[in-house]
């Protein structure tokens, strides 16, 4: 079965990326990606019930940063103990200690190589 994974993040050109790094994973029925510009939509979902494996996370973004979604996804029942990778242009040492204490797994500078991303979304989700 497929691994949901999530991917928020307020730029279309990102998504595109992704959607071409992703495309092997995808097709071969590995992963499922389901993508959100706006933060608050992912949020809506969540509270309805969804459930997801991987989280993608931008953290600037307009509508709710990627730290202040991070902290509601590890408060949330359903989602408290998923994993979280920021996908961001930050890279400062102090953004990156409060992206581990809000719980992210993870973190991924852009620009990325799409090498990076699927190794990272291979080894947090144990697909070889």
């Amino acid at each position: 079965m497929a691994k949901k994974v999530i991917v928020v993040d307020d730029s279309q050109t990102v998504h595109l990326s992704l959607d071409i790094a992703m495309e092997d994973l995808i097709n071969s029925g590995d992963i499922e990606k389901i993508s959100y510009i706006n933060p608050l939509e992912l949020i809506e979902d969540v509270k309805n019930g969804m459930v997801y494996d991987l989280c993608l996370t931008d953290i600037n973004m307009p509508e709710m940063n990627g730290l202040e979604l991070t902290k509601f996804l590890k408060s949330h029942e359903t989602t408290k103990v998923k994993p979280i990778l920021a996908l961001t242009t930050e890279n400062s040492p102090e953004m990156k200690q409060q992206g581990k204490q809000a719980g992210l797994t993870g973190w991924i500078t852009k620009p990325f190589t799409p090498d990076k991303v699927i190794m990272a979304i291979k080894r947090v989700l144990r697909i070889r």
